[in-house]
């Protein structure tokens, strides 16, 4: 298994890199190892998990296991190199997979947005937004170009949104493609609507992850549930805030550029260009199958090297 391992990432960095064979396998060494401190610092868990701020819940699924508000941080932005200031309640890692090489994860957050009215669910044309969103995508393009960000160019669809009014759930998925990469990025959302704002779940990866994360999409829904006076239908029109934002608004995404949302994708973007997004697992499975030769590794920080939004 290491050996198939370790040809496999040779030939791909030694094709990017043109390093001489002995230090292309010592840097996929280095980088085993990082990984293997990396989850030697963290503390997942399984089981009925109350989210830090008290207003969900998440019976974690049989193939997640969950990361805390302070680690899924620590992920987000020492790990995948995200802006400071994220806000995650947590994140839920595949449970065959290492946090910072996860072929996709879901961070977990919730915004303070207030009631979200979906009277607009059924009417909304979800062809004219896309087209709308496009427009707005190349705009921003402009912006990064003038910051030395690559740009993100929005694709279209991967999954169609679709609004659950019985269970107050609305998910979509959107594609991005961005110049120079070979595999275009796909970014799948989940909003569950509550009493005084939304709780979000988001997963990024590349586009041939999209019916994986699919798969995983009703076990999480059946997953989560706000606390006891959190929930939709618990809103109180005479002392509760009515949010500014609709379906709608939730779908076209401007909230998401506030919290990193693009640098999320970067980060997995760099895993596809240099082709270990795909053998994420069998890294994990790996180092989970080596025999422990030396004391556990102490912990150690990744310099945060991607671009950022």
């Amino acid at each position: 298994m290491r050996m198939t391992l370790l040809l496999c990432l040779f030939f791909i960095t030694t094709k990017l890199f043109a390093k001489d064979p002995t230090d292309s396998i010592e840097f996929l060494n280095a980088q085993l190892k990082k990984i293997d401190s990396i989850e030697q610092s963290l503390h997942y868990k399984t089981g009925k998990i109350t989210l830090s701020n008290g207003i969900a819940t998440i019976n974690v699924p049989q193939n997640f296991k969950f990361l805390d508000a302070a680690e899924a941080k620590y992920i987000v932005e020492d790990i995948w190199g995200n802006l400071k200031g994220q806000t995650p309640l947590g994140m839920l890692v595949p449970a065959n997979s290492a946090a910072s090489i996860a072929n996709y994860a879901f961070l977990v957050e919730y915004q303070d947005l207030g009631y979200v009215k979906d009277n607009d669910a059924d009417k909304i044309d979800y062809d004219d937004l896309l087209k709308q969103m496009k427009e707005e995508s190349a705009e921003n393009n402009k912006e990064r170009e003038k910051e030395g960000i690559p740009a993100m160019n929005l694709v279209g669809w991967a999954s169609a949104p679709y609004y659950d009014k019985t269970n107050n759930v609305l998910h979509w998925a959107k594609e991005y493609e961005v110049p120079g990469y070979d595999e275009n990025t796909l970014n799948y959302d989940v909003r569950v609507l509550g009493r005084k704002g939304v709780l979000v779940l988001q997963a990024v990866s590349g586009i041939a992850q999209l019916d994986s994360v699919k798969q995983n999409i009703n076990p999480l829904l059946q997953a989560v549930a706000f606390t006891g006076g959190n929930k939709y239908t618990d809103f109180d029109s005479k002392t509760d805030n009515v949010a500014a934002w609709t379906i709608g608004g939730l779908v076209a995404g401007k909230i998401l550029a506030k919290v990193g949302f693009f640098a999320i994708i970067l980060k997995f973007l760099k895993f596809i260009l240099l082709g270990i997004a795909g053998l994420g697992s069998a890294i994990w499975k790996y180092i989970k199958g080596r025999k422990k030769e030396a004391p556990a590794l102490a912990y150690e920080t990744v310099p945060a090297d991607e671009p950022q939004s």
